[in-house]
């Protein structure tokens, strides 16, 4: 007498076949997934954790996996050297990047790139700019002139005293703001209007020490220049507790939403807005284009730069603080 499989052992059999086929599908797609890397300064500034938000938003409508990393610190060249290579032996096919040193990190880049690893810079560009295959950012030297001209009709006919709240020796970033501002306002290194210049590496806290030691060398400083608006948060703190807050004007760069904020509640006198989400949107998608196509983007892409105050100077082109909190970070 012929047996005949039972019901159940039948089911469990087509179960396995289409687990097996689902299976099968899965690693197909996982294996046509395009990964890109994303390298930041630090995880802590606003402004990188927004770059994150808007890589992390573009690879998720792109159908790519995202890779991150970050330095502990800004300046931290060896932990991105480090991304660099975990990325591009994960398989990366383009990596963007925030350089934190924009010299030490060009042999890594250069390293990647011969891997077959399209690099692209972001917010900074490395020195030379051509160790990446294309840099997306603000203009930095006119964000750093649109605040200089801005505090020097602010200004008026009064004496400067101007303190300099600055990045880092040679970070391409810092230079190109420093200089910007240094253009907008008229004057050049070494102007004895430059009573005091400080090194704060874009943070708060030594923002608001390097506005304290300004303030014991020069008590009567009245403009203040800083690198981002953490550094400009930190010194506001210092000008406030000296009780000198409403005496010295101070500028900015970066138009994020607290920052916008703070030129609303007079903290900061303007500052120069950038967009950071569109520098990581574009990047991604640069990225996986690359990945399925081999086409590389090239050159410098300007993501737009916009002078945001409420005490709005003739003959200068600004936005009021509605206008930047609508659109604080590219949002």
């Amino acid at each position: 007498m012929k047996t005949r499989p039972y019901p159940a052992v039948k089911r469990i059999a087509v179960l396995c076949t289409a687990v097996s086929a689902i299976i099968g599908i899965g690693n197909a797609l996982a294996a046509d997934q395009p990964t890109v890397g994303l390298i930041t300064k630090t995880d802590t500034n606003p402004f990188f954790v927004k770059m994150k938000q808007g890589a992390e938003s573009a690879a998720q409508k792109d159908g790519a996996k995202l890779l991150t990393a970050a330095g502990k610190f800004d300046g931290d060249n060896a932990a991105q050297v480090t991304a660099l290579e975990n990325m591009t032996t994960a398989g990366a096919k383009a990596i963007l990047i925030t350089p934190s040193d924009t010299k030490a990190i060009v042999p890594s880049i250069e390293k990647a790139r011969k891997a077959g690893v399209m690099v692209i810079a972001l917010d900074t560009p490395t020195d030379p700019q051509s160790a990446t295959d294309a840099l997306f950012a603000t203009d930095n030297f006119k964000a750093g002139e649109l605040i200089g001209a801005y505090a020097k009709a602010a200004l008026g006919n009064k004496p400067a005293k101007i303190a300099t709240l600055d990045l880092a020796p040679g970070i391409s970033v810092g230079v190109l703001r420093h200089n910007g501002f240094l253009k907008g306002f008229g004057i050049k290194d070494g102007d004895p209007s430059i009573v005091c210049s400080q090194d704060t590496r874009g943070d708060r806290a030594k923002g608001q020490t390097a506005m304290e030691n300004c303030l014991q060398k020069v008590p009567d400083i009245n403009v203040v220049y800083t690198i981002n608006e953490p550094a400009a948060a930190g010194a506001y703190r210092a000008l406030k507790a000296a009780g000198k807050d409403k005496d010295v004007m101070i500028v900015s760069i970066d138009g994020g939403c607290e920052g916008v904020r703070n030129v609303k509640a007079g903290m900061i006198a303007a500052t120069a807005q950038q967009y950071p989400l569109k520098m990581a949107s574009l990047g991604v998608d640069a990225g996986v284009e690359y990945a399925k196509t081999g086409k590389k983007v090239s050159g410098y892409t300007d993501t737009g730069v916009t002078l945001i105050t409420d005490k709005p100077m003739s003959g200068i082109d600004s936005k009021d603080t509605k206008f930047g909190l609508e659109n604080c970070w590219g949002q």
